[in-house]
């Protein structure tokens, strides 16, 4: 479906302060599928952290279908090089371009599927340039003095970042660049206060990217996974603001966009501004297109934590966005929303339509999966590094080649000749022992009709052998000994389980037993909590505050 402008509408609908997420059908004036028109005003984004592109239940290609987008940007797809099959990289109907880890297996990484009708001109992997060793770049790193060559290396060693720029034509048929900017950005462990910092100077390379690449004169958009709420609105249960906005990560994102009012000027380049805390900088040159669109919906939310089935009640954080250069959110976007009714992910999708026709490039650039030497029919099977093959090879070659065989079969045979005799020898008594052992086992051979014997007839002592054998009489064949099953009782007895659990004083219903995983002193120990979901206090469908550890005498370690 096609999009039209709907910004009044947005406007209004925003003001009105409604609390429900507008479905897909009423956020578009949908006009006919079939209208050219229609088709080329109007190009589709959305940006998903799927959580691991190969555990999706359904197939890619009906993933990417189902989002109805011309641009897919994909995080967190927890595939390295060597684990990336073809079907995941070469989709029909698109060209992509990935980003690995190239540290830890199963770990980060971004990708970027598009269209044949939207294929890019350039595309590149990682901020600093260091990942591009083929034409085809976007170049425009901006000022990245600050870093070390050993810190713009690990920073993009995550698989973290991957850029396409494609040609636009806008409602003013001008022909510009695009450039959009997928990226996964480090989540800031408390506990591990280095990645605290690893996380801030990703942003400030980020930033020098988007900023370079905006200076050329062309459109910018960064979208994905910024892990960081950006307002109190943006987060289900927020601390104070003043300890809210303390947070190092919610000021860069502050300063790198503009303030919602517009007021603020061009801002001081990235190298002038004072520290990673910028605390003289006013505002950026981004606009986050979902609160330009939205600025008053609460409850509005990308990602729930799924181990507490916080989806369940809505009690997450908006963390995935999709920003554009102020010039292009204000001329040239048509929406921006949020796709919560789609799942498979701790995330949802987010998505934003724009006015403007795609050109195509004739050509993928260099960094498309399909170039790469295992999908592109280049890679050479395993025999052929064992063994020396010539394409004009013919029958007299394969003869040549048994004659060797032979010869050097018996040079091996003449060689070790002396050592076989031995071993012949022995291996004759070793066969000989075989043939009588055949023997007696043929001789004691159980006939056809007497199935298989019981265990006591094994446990029976043997008879002596008579002299005169008695013909053999028949006799009634015994039933097996009958070994009665012990009842329920006895087992319960015996395998005593773990007592119930206990029921939460909110509800007054079984608790579920969780495990401490947190470094510290009560690491590894167990206790008991409500089963709801999380949800925020006033919510009483949501978990109530119960907690009990869980002790040996209700059968669990403490």
């Amino acid at each position: 479906c096609a999009c039209a402008s709907i910004k009044a509408g947005a406007r209004e609908r925003a003001v009105s302060g409604s609390t429900a997420i507008t479905p897909v059908t009423d956020t578009f004036d949908l006009a006919p599928t079939d209208s050219p028109d229609a088709e080329r005003s109007s190009m589709r984004i959305v940006s998903w952290n799927i959580n691991g592109i190969r555990a999706t239940k359904t197939g890619l290609k009906e993933i990417l279908e189902s989002l109805q987008a011309d641009i897919i940007c994909l995080q967190e797809t927890k595939v390295t090089r060597d684990l990336l099959d073809e079907p995941t990289a070469i989709v029909e109907g698109y060209n992509s371009y990935f980003s690995f880890c190239r540290g830890r297996s199963g770990y980060s990484g971004v990708a970027t599927f598009c269209r044949d009708s939207t294929t890019p001109l350039a595309a590149e992997e990682g901020l600093s340039g260091l990942l591009t060793s083929h034409s085809g770049a976007i170049g425009h790193y901006g000022y990245t003095d600050e870093f070390s060559e050993e810190e713009l290396q690990a920073l993009d060693s995550e698989g973290r970042a991957v850029l396409t720029q494609h040609k636009i034509l806008l409602s003013e048929d001008r022909e510009e660049t695009l450039t959009l900017i997928n990226v996964y950005c480090p989540r800031a462990d408390p506990d591990k206060p280095e990645r605290k910092s690893f996380k801030l100077h990703f942003c400030r390379l980020l930033q020098a990217r988007a900023e370079a690449i905006l200076n050329t004169g062309g459109h910018v958009i960064v979208l994905g996974d910024i892990n960081t709420s950006h307002r109190p609105i943006d987060h289900c249960d927020p601390d104070s603001r003043e300890r809210f906005e303390e947070n190092s990560s919610r000021k860069w994102l502050s300063q790198f966009l503009e303030d919602p009012g517009g007021t603020c000027t061009t801002p001081a380049p990235l190298e002038e501004r004072e520290s990673p805390e910028f605390p003289g900088a006013t505002g950026g040159r981004f606009l986050d297109s979902f609160r330009y669109f939205h600025p008053a919906r609460t409850d509005a939310f990308t990602c729930w934590s799924s181990a507490t089935g916080a989806r369940l009640t809505n009690y997450g954080t908006r963390i995935d966005y999709i920003l554009g250069d102020a010039a292009l959110v204000r001329g040239h976007f048509q929406d921006s929303d949020l796709m919560p009714e789609v799942e498979g992910s701790d995330h949802c999708p987010v998505r934003a339509c724009l006015s403007c026709v795609m050109l195509p490039a004739p050509r993928c650039p260099q960094l498309c999966t399909r170039y790469l030497p295992e999908f592109a029919g280049r890679q050479q099977k395993l025999l052929q590094f064992l063994v020396k093959v010539d394409k004009g090879r013919n029958c007299a070659d394969t003869e040549a080649a048994k004659v060797f065989l032979e010869t050097k079969e018996k040079r091996e045979n003449q060689v070790s000749s002396g050592s076989r005799q031995g071993l012949l020898s022995g291996q004759k008594r070793s066969e000989a022992v075989a043939v009588a052992v055949q023997k007696g086992a043929k001789r004691s051979k159980v006939g056809p009709g007497s199935g298989q014997g019981s265990l006591l007839h094994f446990l029976k002592p043997l008879e002596a052998k008579t002299t005169n054998p008695q013909p053999p009489t028949k006799t009634l064949k015994e039933p097996a000994p009958h070994l009665e099953t012990p009842p329920v009782a006895f087992w319960k007895s015996v395998l005593r389980g773990p007592s119930p659990p206990p029921l939460c004083k909110g509800h007054g219903e079984p608790c579920v037993l969780r495990t401490v995983k947190k470094t510290g002193p009560n690491c590894g120990k167990q206790f008991y909590t409500c089963a709801r979901p999380e949800g925020h206090a006033s919510n009483p469908q949501a978990r109530c505050n119960f907690f009990q550890w869980a002790t040996r005498k209700m059968g669990h370690p403490s």
